[in-house]
């Protein structure tokens, strides 16, 4: 019989090995659970905070937005009264400015609308020469192609007259 309890005491001895072995390994599995817990819960906080940070960089920018659209809105609407103020005032030009006008418009450059008295330079920035330049051959060209035109209407008009006193004569 004592064969028997060896084994008897044998299996209890596992037992308590195996009892107090899954108990360690139940309590191994807490704390890795418990720690990946924590972590889970640092990165979800770090999350939380990131969050916070773009919903102010968000409201931020749609503040900026919003000013600049109004803004945008704005100086729409002064390009389209100045427009408005320029058609009224461009019948009432020379021809010699309206050409200086169009040439600066072409350039995309913000040219005097007036011609400057002799002796006065346009004043220009260094680097913008050429375009004080163009501006002067420009208007050269404006006057002689108006002298031209003049030119072209006296001898109309003398020949005209001319026409006009041979018709007497017959």
């Amino acid at each position: 019989m004592m064969f028997p309890q060896s084994r008897h005491s044998a299996s209890s001895q596992q037992l308590k090995f195996t009892t107090s072995d899954s108990c360690d390994r139940i309590k191994d599995e807490f704390q890795f659970l418990q720690a990946q817990y924590h972590s889970l819960k640092l990165e979800c906080d770090k999350l939380a905070s990131e969050k916070s940070e773009m919903q102010r960089h968000y409201i931020m920018y749609y503040e900026m937005s919003y000013g600049l659209n109004i803004e945008m809105h704005k100086q729409a609407e002064i390009v389209k009264r100045l427009n408005g103020i320029c058609a009224q005032v461009l019948p009432y030009l020379s021809q010699e400015q309206l050409q200086a006008h169009q040439l600066s418009q072409l350039q995309g450059l913000a040219l005097p609308m007036t011609p400057l008295p002799l002796g006065l330079s346009q004043p220009t920035l260094p680097a913008v020469t050429t375009s004080s330049s163009l501006f002067s051959l420009s208007s050269l060209l404006a006057s002689q192609a108006q002298l031209a035109k003049e030119e072209k209407a006296s001898r109309d008009g003398v020949d005209s007259h001319r026409e006009e006193d041979g018709d007497k004569s017959d």
